[in-house]
């Protein structure tokens, strides 16, 4: 049997991105010291982490992730294809769920997230057709309260532009934390828009709205931003794909309504890159958001997986390292910058406190077998440990037998370099 969670006073000898190593006290939840390693002794109540040879960063957070629709895949064996085939194949098998399905598959997702070093999730849960329309929000309101200890979850009523006003306002009775929707799929996105807006503020919620995800057509989160001006409580925008298409005015001009509302942007790019550009066989978009434009003018910036293997998405790992990689090759940004987007980036977009390795941050952690940045992101070590809260709650360890070169069990058999 797991002795996890285990409460931990200090972590060992753990290198940082910066390539300083470093030993780490903790006080419960909290990071209390930052030493040079080797100024804390060892300790033997199984309190101490040795961390040699690990990389030591700020746990990811997951901003958009959809647990209701999450593992799907395989049971419903839908077509691939763009959004609009998605959401069909998706509503079709909707119709069958029950309470208990849909909670097996999302506390699946949870944990193979935690599993990987994620330990705050932000997910949208769909009002569905038919009899019972609150099924998967009971569902996933179970797995939140089960899996309380272990990771934080929060969740968004994602209220397509049929589902009438009161099931969300029911949704928010029933324990969801937030008011999403997807406008852009609406006969109107701004009358959508701000009926999804005024709920949230009529009952003192935040919002996180899919927002503009189509490479063309209305553009709404200028208007977006300018709704939740003057709001204190959370607001946030999924996809934004359509910014990525925008000339450098027209851009500019949005951009400037989002950071006069500090309105947080989520980007996803392994969704949008399979939903996204499916009608342009020939030169087909990455159909990612405006990620250079919006970091260099200072926008508050995240990044997710979003769907992980379902209509939406067949693949995915539930590995925030596989966002950041994405990041690099297809969105263009640094490593650090990328490993940002999907640790506090990610939770300054989801209005979590500043975590990491720093005093008085939350000790939400992640060590990953490397020794830089670069090598953590590009082999992705599944050699890990998590800590949420000041506890390990998950450690993974991989063991490799590989054959040996013949060279090496031949002496009379020249090596690769003589026989250049």
């Amino acid at each position: 049997m797991s002795s996890l969670p285990r409460r931990l006073s200090q972590l060992t000898n753990a290198t940082l991105p910066d390539g300083s190593q470093v030993d780490v006290a903790l006080d419960g939840p909290v990071v209390s010291g930052v030493f040079p390693a080797g100024r804390l002794g060892e300790r033997s109540d199984g309190t101490s982490l040795d961390l040699a040879n690990f990389l030591l960063l700020t746990a990811p957070a997951e901003p958009h992730a959809h647990f209701d629709k999450a593992l799907s895949w395989d049971l419903i064996d839908p077509p691939m294809g763009n959004l609009d085939l998605a959401i069909e194949s998706w509503r079709d098998y909707s119709a069958v769920m029950t309470v208990e399905s849909i909670a097996d598959r999302a506390r699946h997702a949870a944990l193979l997230l935690l599993r990987q070093g994620t330990t705050a999730v932000r997910t949208h849960v769909d009002l569905l057709v038919g009899d019972d329309p609150m099924r998967g929000v009971r569902a996933l309101v179970r797995v939140r309260d089960e899996l309380s200890e272990l990771m934080d979850i929060e969740l968004v009523a994602l209220a397509g532009p049929f589902v009438p006003s009161e099931q969300v306002v029911e949704a928010l009775e029933l324990g969801v934390d937030l008011v999403g929707g997807a406008p852009h799929l609406s006969e109107d996105p701004i009358a959508d828009l701000r009926r999804l807006i005024g709920i949230a503020e009529r009952h003192g919620v935040g919002a996180d709205i899919h927002t503009d995800e189509s490479l063309t057509g209305a553009s709404t989160l200028g208007e977006y931003a300018r709704l939740v001006r003057d709001w204190t409580a959370p607001a946030s925008a999924g996809h934004c794909v359509r910014l990525g298409t925008l000339e450098p005015t027209e851009l500019a001009a949005v951009i400037s309504e989002v950071l006069a509302s500090d309105l947080g942007i989520i980007s996803l790019p392994i969704t949008n890159l399979y939903l996204q550009g499916w009608q342009h066989p020939v030169s087909t978009p990455r159909g990612i958001t405006a990620l250079r434009a919006l970091l260099d003018a200072g926008v508050r910036v995240g990044a997710g997986a979003d769907n992980v293997r379902d209509p939406f998405n067949p693949v995915g790992r539930s590995d925030a390292l596989e966002t950041a990689s994405l990041l690099v090759s297809a969105g263009h940004l640094t490593l650090d910058e990328a490993y940002a987007a999907v640790s506090s980036g990610a939770r300054s977009v989801m209005s979590l406190p500043i975590a990491g390795v720093q005093v008085g941050a939350v000790a939400e952690l992640l060590a990953v077998r490397g020794s830089t940045l670069s090598d953590v992101i590009a082999n992705a070590s599944a050699d890990r440990f998590v800590i949420h809260a000041g506890r390990l709650v998950a450690q993974s360890t991989v063991t490799y037998d590989v054959a040996a070169p013949l060279s090496s069990l031949n002496p009379s058999t020249p090596s690769l370099a003589e026989t250049r």
